[in-house]
């Protein structure tokens, strides 16, 4: 990794306007933004995502904005009594409530919470594209940013992260991805872009721990920088680890409540990840301060050595968290729920399920990973394709893994690829009457576009007649979940109580009625949800006992909903079958003669009291 990658481009004053960064950046964020609105608010009826998270983090935002305290997680509505501890970060929280309050100036508080859902992910598609411009920028001038600012606009509009309405943390996480690789591809080493990168991973962390994997590698690859290149990376890599360690730290107070500071856990910022990246932070920084390292190998060494040290501290602080974070799943859970999670597959899961999907996901982070070995073999700044050939492959592996890591390997592989067009399209203007440069350069272009691989896909399993761009970003309302303004208008007539229904419908039960609901997709609510399936696996006399434990007080039957379909094929003599079959069981009272908005909703009426306690 000796030497500049690329020596950077020129600027100047007499720069072309468009071709400065921030001109650049606006008029992409621009375009993109009005087809995003074009493309989603003409036809809406929902200013807020389809997703459940997008729903959930609505009403967590409302509690906050009602006086629930900062480091006050519980959502008391949800799951069995006493709610559920959610591991969602309020750093996430704040700047929506925040646009909420602002646009509660002069709109009313449903009109407030649609325009914050519309704007909030709008903005971020500019603080998205800002560091992949920067980035194409840095790797080879104008015609790279122009190219990557290009390919990241289609991003935007074909992930629904970006899409109006989503509040969903995976779009910020997204963002912070991508100011870290921009940084740690900064051709001079300037010690400021790695202390951009060092406050991005520690944010990264704290927003969610989905994006471990992806800051450790970074880590990694800045601390072999240092040990490759030695005293010229000096003070690059201890900006890093000094930033870095601030940072998380700063985020640790600013998010973990002084009770639970000793705490473990492995889905959020907590005592685990704290420490063991402050300490990787500050390890990095204290051993790139020894002048006298100046042998590669003993470099090497003293990296290993702090290596070793950072994995015996993993496996005495955080053991549990070494493996699968959803590995303490009860096996029912696993069976009816998480099989079902279409952002939890893997790679073989959805061969399974939707094979004309993989390349969507897959394809692009591929291409994206050889063009970068092939850079590499040929000598061609092989340390900048290595860095981003490793920063590449962490987000695709996640991917193979669980679907949701390919969001990051689609991203990230904008760079590489924008690079070989420029190459490609610099060797068609060469020989324009090369029918093989100009067919290479097409080819190029659109394999480096996810969405071009899904179209075929689709296109080649169901015709053109089959085409959802929805279907690319894994995301949004499931066909067959149930639920509209008529049940929830329904359900709002009666006193607040706790309604069972699918986990699919939990967050909009909780969103638009004043109902504790039993269940929703959240692994941290497996009480809740391991109830409902219960109650729904059971035959009907037995379920009655589970309806009563749980409190339940309006059962939300939904016979169209994919998990309830799952549940019926399981167990045909349960208590969902039997109600898809017209059997009513004495203890559930019928509010409608028909389904309202897919639901037949029953009130549970016990047919015989509870026994005395004790």
């Amino acid at each position: 990794m000796a030497g500049n990658p690329i020596a950077p481009p020129s600027i100047d004053d007499r720069e072309p306007f468009f071709s400065r960064l921030l001109p650049a950046v606006s008029i992409y964020w621009l375009c993109v933004t009005l087809l995003c609105l074009v493309a989603t608010l003409p036809g809406a009826t929902d200013l807020i995502g389809p997703d459940n998270d997008d729903s959930m983090r609505l009403v967590e935002v409302r509690d906050f904005l009602a006086g629930q305290g900062w480091f006050d997680l519980m959502q008391h509505r949800l799951g069995l009594a006493g709610g559920t501890l959610m591991h969602w970060s309020r750093f996430i929280d704040l700047p929506i409530a925040t646009l909420i309050r602002f646009f509660s100036l002069f709109l009313d508080r449903s009109a407030a919470e649609g325009a914050a859902a519309v704007t909030w992910p709008l903005i971020l598609g500019w603080f998205l594209l800002l560091p992949l411009g920067l980035a194409g920028r840095r790797l080879g001038g104008t015609s790279i940013m122009h190219i990557a600012l290009g390919l990241g606009a289609i991003f935007i509009f074909t992930c629904l992260k970006f899409r109006p309405g989503a509040l969903d943390h995976h779009n910020v996480q997204l963002v912070l991805t991508m100011w870290i690789a921009a940084m740690l591809v900064d051709p001079e080493r300037k010690p400021w872009s790695y202390v951009v990168a060092g406050i991005a991973a520690a944010l990264a962390i704290a927003v969610g721990a989905e994006t471990m994997p992806f800051v450790a590698v970074a880590c990694i690859c800045v601390a072999v920088q240092w040990a490759w290149i030695g005293q010229k990376f000096d003070r690059a890599a201890r900006a890093f680890g000094l930033s870095l360690a601030l940072a998380v730290s700063a985020a640790f107070v600013a998010t973990v409540p002084p009770s639970s500071y000793a705490v473990v856990t492995c889905d959020n910022l907590s005592f685990g990840f704290y420490s063991l990246s402050s300490l990787g932070g500050a390890g990095l920084f204290l051993v790139t301060g020894f002048s006298g390292l100046k042998s590669r190998l003993l470099r090497f060494l003293v990296l290993g050595g702090v290596g070793v040290l950072l994995a015996v501290a993993a496996v005495v602080i955080a053991p549990e968290c070494l493996g699968d974070p959803l590995g303490n799943l009860d096996p029912l859970l696993v069976e009816f729920w998480l099989r079902g999670v279409i952002e939890a597959r893997s790679i073989f899961g959805e061969l399974k399920y939707a094979p004309e999907m993989v390349g969507g996901f897959y394809a692009a982070g591929l291409f994206s990973l050889l063009v970068c070995l092939g850079r590499v073999f040929r000598g061609n700044c092989p340390g900048l394709y290595l860095i981003l050939f490793a920063l590449i492959a962490a987000a695709w592996g996640v991917a193979l893994i669980q679907i949701r890591g390919a969001f990051f390997a689609n991203l990230l592989s904008i760079l590489p690829l924008s690079l070989l067009i420029a190459d490609l399209r610099q060797a068609m203007r060469s020989d324009p009457k090369s029918t093989k440069a100009a067919l290479t350069y097409v080819v190029a272009v659109l394999a480096a576009v996810p969405a071009v691989w899904g179209v075929g896909g689709m296109v080649a399993k169901d015709g053109f007649g089959g085409l959802d761009l929805n279907a690319l970003s894994t995301s949004g309302a499931e066909a067959g979940e149930c639920g509209g303004p008529e049940s929830m208008a329904l359900l709002n007539t009666l006193p607040p109580g706790v309604i069972a229904a699918p986990s699919n419908s939990g967050a909009d039960l909780l969103r638009f009625t004043a109902h504790r609901a039993l269940s929703a997709p959240y692994h941290r609510n497996q009480g809740g949800m391991l109830t409902e399936l219960h109650i729904s696996l059971a035959e009907p006399d037995e379920a009655e006992a589970f309806l009563r434990g749980a409190g339940v007080t309006v059962l939300a039957f939904c016979r169209t909903d994919p998990q309830a379909l799952t549940i019926m094929h399981a167990k045909p003599d349960g208590l969902y079958a039997a109600l898809a079959h017209g059997k009513v069981p004495p203890f559930l009272k019928p509010m409608t003669e028909k389904p309202v908005d897919g639901f037949m909703l029953y009130r549970f009426v016990p047919e015989t009291a509870p026994a005395p306690a004790g």
